[in-house]
């Protein structure tokens, strides 16, 4: 069983830089996963190669020479043979499973000092919940060090949260919780991903896991996270990051192109006609409205498809959005 290990840990190398083929090993436990993985992946090779070189030798020793009658050897049995080619194969799946289960362990059983993160995943974004400091991100913030239990959920589909840095991925499922955490090694971006086909936009559901160091992830819970240090920052601004970074820009253009929703180029102000019939001038009202209630006035030619994001975006964050759109024009 020692061997096993050991083979595994000589062949994976724990690197925290990528390589051509994988990505790089930045939580605690991705060097564990990468080890199982190349000892798995090293014993296909050789059995492959053991065995289809025998097949390939047998091939050339035992060809047809000349054109003469041909006689079976007699067949007899080797129980040797039977034995060592069933017990070694049970020993290396007994030290695959004691190792995998192992590490599977360590990956399912979250530390009980380990931060707790709310998730929700919805049409095409990730929002981040900090419980105890009341704080809504759209990007996942974390200091460097800290074990980080994430409590995940889904508002309308099913979604896959998935960092491939991380080495971690958990099915986001819509009226149940999951559960995932991971240990950051040090300060740096890395990339989250939805790995469960959810709609038109899916290839778009990204954010970010952006682990800072201790001293300026206290500064930004200070700052009140994704609004912290920004009140010189002009609310139009703020609404361009929030349209790229909740989702909007997978359904709304802001260069007059068709989505599947209307552009937002030169929306605000204009009358809108609505699938009953009805129409409405575009503006702020009307705007905080399709935000919060989005099913109440659907615009002509487009389908109601629009999550609402009630309880998800704050006044401030509301207000800087009509901004951004009243700045299209």
């Amino acid at each position: 069983m020692n061997l096993g290990f050991a083979l595994g840990q000589m062949m994976a190398q724990a690197s925290n830089t990528a390589s051509w083929w994988k990505p790089m090993q930045a939580s605690a436990h991705a060097g564990a996963v990468d080890s199982l993985f190349n000892f798995i992946m090293y014993l296909c090779f050789f059995f492959f190669v053991l065995i289809v070189g025998a097949m390939v030798y047998f091939v050339v020793k035992y060809r047809r020479k000349g054109d003469g009658p041909e006689r079976t050897s007699p067949i007899k049995g080797n129980h040797r043979l039977e034995i060592i080619w069933s017990v070694i194969p049970t020993i290396l799946l007994v030290v695959i499973f004691a190792w995998g289960f192992k590490d599977w362990l360590a990956i399912a059983v979250v530390p009980n000092n380990a931060m707790e993160v709310r998730v929700t995943g919805q049409k095409w974004n990730w929002t981040f919940t900090y419980p105890k400091e009341g704080i809504v991100s759209s990007d996942l913030v974390v200091p460097a060090g800290q074990p980080v239990k994430l409590v995940m959920t889904s508002s309308d589909v099913l979604h896959s949260f998935y960092i491939p840095d991380y080495r971690i991925k958990r099915d986001v499922v819509p009226g149940r919780y999951t559960v995932l955490w991971f240990e950051p090694s040090e300060p740096s971006t890395h990339r989250i991903y939805c790995t469960e086909y959810c709609g038109t936009s899916h290839s778009q559901m990204l954010s970010s896991v952006k682990v800072l160091d201790s001293a300026k992830y206290e500064e930004w819970i200070a700052n009140g996270g994704e609004e912290g240090g920004a009140s010189a920052v002009p609310l139009a601004d703020k609404g361009k990051k929030l349209y790229e970074a909740r989702g909007c820009v997978a359904c709304h253009s802001v260069d007059g192109s068709p989505k599947v929703g209307p552009s937002w180029k030169g929306a605000f102000g204009t009358n809108r006609k609505f699938a009953d019939g009805s129409s409405l001038s575009a503006d702020e009202n009307y705007i905080r409205q399709s935000i919060l209630v989005p099913g109440a006035k659907v615009v002509a030619g487009y389908a109601n498809v629009m999550p609402s994001y009630q309880g998800q975006l704050n006044d401030k964050q509301i207000e800087s959005i009509i901004e951004y759109i009243k700045s299209l024009k």
